[in-house]
């Protein structure tokens, strides 16, 4: 077994034997049903994180030749498959990550990836072959000796074209590499499976034909496919069950992705919870959050607007379809958002054609995006909500409308409107870092009406008490909390046994003063 030619399972192996792995071996019978069919070429693309690499590991595991893999998966689910030994360790296998080439190699970056390619080959034959050949010709010449097809796996394969962009030398020569690979006339021959991983959905090129015989899967549309990168719902209750976490707070931290129909969560975070036992953004320790600041700050009309509508829990309209899949070529405001969905900081409801921010620890990325240029006085409010909450439970009313006038005033600017959805807004805003503790609920059904805000306490809320928020515009806080009292809004939080918080906020359009009047019952 080489480094990169039949890699063997050492990297499953280490994966699985996690007590937390989670069973995403059906993928492998999806890749059987494709393999050797027009269907052979898969493109994958998500956002950082979401285990497109763990899955390439699994699939050397599964198919490299050379292994003996039946036992490592037999407690999995690829192992009920009927087909399942049919294919098991059955397959020349090539496994690169372009960036770790990338990386130290951008003057002689084919010629690098050639060269490796060859010394395994040439530990594996010897002299057998013809080293002076392509790689390509040589592959071929290794499946008429063996007559063993081969599947081929590039992780990272578009971090070429993503960071070369203003070297179209290097990336048309890089194309050339991978159309010797995956559309040559010997590749028709040798080619079982390609599994190409990267973060956008293939760029068009002009007169670049090398992947367009890929069948995409993205964070728009992942098909099938969806239930493998990700943790499902499912899966993130039985973890949760297991590790004995409160599975409504890690559905506030890190759902959110609707992919398909399907509710994904970031699975290396959910991963990190378990392990820690802590709630906090994980996902920014590897991932660089710059990226958000990069395309919010951009002068598309509206953009600002939709932003700040989705950081407070809104969706906004977006047109995915005419982004070029180039991070270089941001031309409007739908593309901008598209790529933050392709990134993984934005989700994408396809039913609706709408995006949204997907969940707190995301949330907390584009507060931190915010600190810089034209959003800083947004920043400096949201800095303050931690004080706003805690003023709120400690009944300082005084302080609690001062802190909303200001926020209210920071936010309308952005809005442009004056009505009680933008107070709605402003509120939501205010209370930013509200959902690290609380299950929030906007227009919650109870009693005889609807409570505008709903604050339901998690594991996390410590001491902090349930809260019921109403909101008045040219009308007074005491007729605020008299609704609530009258409408039974407490009946919402049935059965709890704590104190309840009870806030009634009031706001005159024509001051633009807030009022604050809070009450507590048991």
């Amino acid at each position: 077994m080489g480094t990169y030619f039949n890699p063997g399972n050492r990297s499953f192996y280490y994966d699985s034997r996690d007590e937390l792995y989670v069973d995403k071996t059906g993928l492998l019978n999806e890749l059987n049903s494709m393999l050797l069919t027009p269907r052979k070429c898969i493109a994958l693309s998500h956002a950082r994180r979401f285990g497109k690499s763990q899955a390439a590991g699994m699939i050397d595991a599964y198919y490299s030749l050379g292994s003996d893999s039946k036992e490592l998966f037999s407690e999995f689910e690829i192992s009920e498959a009927p087909d399942f030994e049919e294919h098991l360790n059955k397959y020349n296998v090539i496994h690169m990550d372009i960036s770790s080439v990338a990386d130290f190699h951008k003057e002689d970056l084919v010629e690098e990836i050639e060269k490796r390619l060859k010394e395994d080959f040439l530990e594996a034959y010897g002299k057998e072959l013809n080293y002076a050949k392509d790689s390509y010709l040589l592959i071929n010449d290794i499946y008429k000796k063996s007559k063993i097809p081969f599947i081929i796996i590039i992780d990272e394969w578009d971090c070429v074209v993503r960071n070369h962009s203003d070297r179209p030398d290097l990336v048309h020569k890089y194309l050339q590499f991978l159309h010797s690979l995956f559309k040559s006339e010997e590749s028709k021959s040798f080619l079982a499976l390609a599994y190409i991983t990267g973060i956008l959905p293939i760029k068009k090129i002009r007169d670049e034909s090398a992947l367009n015989n890929f069948r995409e899967y993205t964070m728009v549309d992942s098909m099938q496919l969806t239930q493998y990168f990700g943790f499902t719902e499912a899966e993130v209750k039985e973890l949760c069950e297991k590790y004995e976490m409160d599975f409504d707070s890690i559905k506030e931290w890190y759902n959110g992705y609707l992919i398909n129909g399907q509710h994904m969560y970031n699975p290396n975070s959910v991963y990190q919870a378990m392990v820690d036992q802590k709630l906090k953004s994980y996902w920014k320790n590897t991932s660089s959050f710059d990226t958000i600041n990069d395309f919010i700050t951009l002068n598309f009309d509206g953009l600002k607007e939709d932003v700040f509508r989705m950081l407070s829990g809104e969706k906004v309209p977006v047109n995915v379809n005419g982004f070029k899949n180039d991070l270089s070529v941001i031309n409007s405001k739908d593309d901008a958002l598209t790529a933050l969905i392709h990134l993984g900081y934005l989700g994408y409801d396809e039913e609706r054609s709408k995006a949204y921010i997907p969940n707190f620890e995301v949330s907390m990325a584009f507060q931190a995006a915010l600190a810089t240029g034209n959003w800083k006085d947004i920043a400096k409010t949201i800095s303050r909500c931690e004080e706003l909450l805690w003023a709120t439970i400690d009944g300082e009313e005084e302080k609690v409308a001062e802190l909303l006038e200001l926020a209210h005033e920071t936010y309308t600017s952005v809005l442009k409107y004056n009505d009680e959805n933008s107070l709605s807004c402003a509120i939501t805003m205010a209370y930013f870092t509200a959902p690290a503790y609380y299950t929030i609920v906007r227009e919650l059904p109870a009693g005889k009406g609807f409570a505008d805000f709903a604050f339901i306490p998690r594991r996390e809320a410590g001491s902090r008490p349930a809260m019921i928020i109403e909101l008045k515009c040219d009308e007074s806080a005491d007729t605020a909390i008299r609704q609530i009292k009258e409408k039974r809004y407490g009946g919402a939080l049935s059965g709890y046994e704590k104190e309840i918080l009870l806030a009634g906020i009031s706001y005159d359009k024509e001051s633009k003063k807030h009022k604050c009047v809070i009450e507590t019952i048991k």
